[in-house]
């Protein structure tokens, strides 16, 4: 997940490869409700790993479950032990952040089992959960016997729930909620209610029309998984038979999010126009979940898609897409990514029955309509619709994303406008892409992993300058600070002569060294530790940053051959979202057209004394005065070798470090490349 304040997509041109979805947010949090509700131990398989599903297993753990988790990512599996519908803690407060998905349901468990077995528990959010209604739940609890206490404003979480021992519910007659603001308040009513269905039948019965029915079909089909086999009279009455108990299936597999999979049919529809399609894996033609219906309205504007049990492939068929006119009360989440692609339509797309928009995350037709005229497109939103009609000049936008997963997801696929014909095709910059965490933590990952740019299009930062001028640390920063991919340079030098020691190459075997370098089997990546490198499968972050090591780097970069070898490989690093590439010749010969070069520098007393400090830091014997003689050395040798000499290019910024902390020379690059980019300045920090 990008831990940034914003993150530039550059224009994208096309989509092809597979993407492996997360687990469904609506079915993890009931499942994780229900196993902690049950007796028994549930093994959770696949279950997603997100902001909203942290807050509820923080919530079981508080309220006494047992949850053990044995994995991350594909294959994860969590161990619930459950509560067997007997409170183990009867005081706790429940911090739930944004996740309606948890408020709602835990609100209405919890104000049962305290009503009938006594507590006291608090539940509060962020603020904006703080402006989510949640009146209508509270409204069919109250007449039952529970006690629920607003602390804030009427209608709206905190709530604290009480109750003392031994009570009973009023759950005689019929117990009444509305349907028609969020079909969460149903759901929670049917997640708690069995813990008090031992006796007799309980009935709910739904003010109004319901709205995201298909939501309500998962809860359904979650409670019978657990032994609740609950009678449904249309969608107006819902029978609990009495003698409910909650019993563990044992084990249960959560399949891939059909939310998430929208964007990437919408990704298809639009982009996956050569020979390829675009695979989604996790979700198919036997989910359970409503949003897969969202695949008939991408066939409606113009997709090909093809599915199979737990897999979608998508391909992009007519071209633009149509407009529609399309009610989307079943498919109100999915349906913010059709408001999206109507970006790429032939005319006006008409999306209704989307009135709870307005309690999500935010305000999401307000939200979206902002959004998509910053991009050029002409929005007309009302009540419960929106109306976008296709712009006619795109514009480099500026995404907000309100604290909202979805925004910066849907948002995402303005950055394919070049299809569309913007000319020039436009950059796209999404506020606090963090947000995806909610539910899509690797959304970008994923996306820039099946999504294509022209090379061209793709930013390029180098940092070029001679040995211990700190050029690798300030590189390093400068990716993070901006989501981009790193190039190390000089690790690659490093790794090919150490896989000639590896393989017994001598170091002045040009033709072989040129052989291994142009297979060489690099991989960087990222952790708690810092830069990690691995060669061929083998980790060798610590073997690359010996002294030895960049000796022998210094000699094989000085062969033609095993430059022009590694200069593809390098080349190979330029993918979207941006490039950051440090190195010796990074702005003079590997990317001579970069937008940013940056020369950095420091006297050598400077440098030497910073490269004394680190080995004795490591417990490595060394005399300044040697040092500095040797880097000395090393500058005249490397400015004045006949292959790719160590200066400044033309155009590039230089930067004397010798007085400056990594942060600052951070923040002066980053104000450097803001004044590059079409955005204007930076947010604020």
């Amino acid at each position: 997940m990008y831990d940034i304040p914003f993150l530039d997509l550059p224009p994208l041109n096309g989509a092809s490869g597979t993407v492996r979805l997360p687990g469904s947010k609506s079915i993890s949090n009931r499942v994780l409700l229900l196993a902690g509700l049950a007796a028994g131990t549930t093994a959770l398989h696949d279950l997603l790993d997100s902001d909203d599903t942290r807050v509820m297993l923080d919530a079981l753990r508080a309220l006494g479950c047992g949850v053990r988790d044995d994995a991350t990512g594909p294959g994860r599996v969590v161990h619930v032990t459950g509560l067997g519908g007997r409170l183990a803690v009867h005081e706790a407060k429940l911090f739930l952040g944004n996740a309606g998905t948890a408020m709602r349901p835990l609100a209405a468990a919890l104000a049962v089992l305290a009503a009938t077995q006594g507590g006291r528990f608090e539940l509060s959010g962020v603020p904006r959960m703080h402006e989510r209604p949640i009146g209508d739940l509270v409204d069919a609890l109250r007449p039952l016997g529970c006690t629920v206490e607003e602390m804030g404003t009427p209608g709206y979480p905190p709530l604290r729930l009480s109750g003392t021992a031994g009570g009973r519910l009023a759950t005689a007659l019929p117990i009444r909620v509305r349907g028609d603001v969020s079909s969460q308040f149903l759901t929670a009513l049917l997640l708690a209610l069995p813990l008090v269905a031992q006796d007799d039948d309980v009935v709910i019965e739904v003010e109004g029309e319901l709205i995201s029915q298909p939501y309500i079909a998962i809860t359904l089909a979650l409670l019978a998984r657990f032994g609740i086999g609950v009678q449904r009279d249309g969608w107006q009455r819902f029978t609990l038979p009495r003698g409910s108990a909650y019993r563990t299936p044992g084990s249960l597999y959560v399949e891939g999010d059909a939310s998430s999979a929208s964007y990437f049919v919408a990704l298809g529809a639009i982009a996956a126009h050569g020979g390829a399609p675009l695979r989604i894996e996790g979700v198919g033609s036997d989910s359970i979940q409503g949003d897969i219906r969202f695949v008939d309205a991408a066939q409606a504007m113009g997709a090909q898609v093809k599915s199979g049990p737990g897999w979608l492939e998508v391909h992009r068929g007519r071209w633009p897409l149509a407009g529609i006119a399309l009610d989307c009360k079943h498919i109100p989440d999915a349906a913010m990514t059709l408001a999206v692609m109507a970006l790429y339509a032939d005319g006006p797309t008409r999306l209704s029955g989307i009135a709870s928009w307005r309690v999500k995350e935010t305000d999401r037709i307000a939200a979206m309509a902002a959004e998509l005229r910053k991009a050029g497109a002409a929005v007309v939103e009302g009540a419960d619709f929106i109306e976008v009609t296709p712009p006619v000049q795109w514009h480099d936008a500026v995404i907000c994303t309100y604290d909202d997963h979805r925004m910066a997801m849907c948002l995402s696929l303005a950055a394919f406008n070049g299809l569309a014909g913007a000319a020039p095709a436009r950059a796209v910059r999404i506020l606090d892409p963090r947000c995806v965490a909610k539910t899509f933590p690797d959304y970008f990952e994923s996306l820039f992993a099946v999504a294509s740019a022209d090379a061209a299009a793709v930013p390029v930062i180098t940092i070029d300058g001679p040995t211990a001028s700190g050029k690798g640390t300030l590189a390093a920063a400068v990716a993070d600070a901006l989501g981009y991919h790193l190039l190390d340079s000089g690790a690659l030098y490093r790794a090919t002569g150490l896989a000639s020691q590896w393989d017994g190459v001598a170091a002045d075997d040009e033709p072989a060294l040129a052989r291994l370098a142009g297979l060489l089997d690099l991989r960087f990546g990222h952790g708690p530790a810092g830069s990690r490198t691995w060669l061929r499968g083998r980790e060798v972050s610590e073997d690359l940053r010996t002294e030895a090591a960049g000796l022998l780097a210094s000699r094989v970069s000085a062969l033609p051959a095993v430059r022009a070898a590694l200069e593809g490989l390098q080349l190979a690093f330029r993918r979207a979202p941006g490039l950051v590439a440090d190195g010796r010749d990074m702005g003079t010969v590997v990317f001579p057209g970069a937008t940013l070069k940056v020369f950095l520098t420091a006297s050598p007393a400077r440098r030497a004394a910073r490269r004394h400090k680190q080995l004795i830091s490591k417990g490595i014997p060394a005399n300044i005065d040697s040092l500095r003689a040797d880097l000395e050395a090393r500058d005249a040798r490397d400015a004045n070798r006949a292959v790719a000499p160590c200066r400044p290019a033309d155009d590039a910024l230089l930067l004397d470090n010798s007085d400056l902390s990594i942060e600052d020379s951070v923040q002066q690059v980053l104000a450097w490349w803001e004044q590059r980019r079409p955005f204007g300045p930076p947010p604020a920090r």
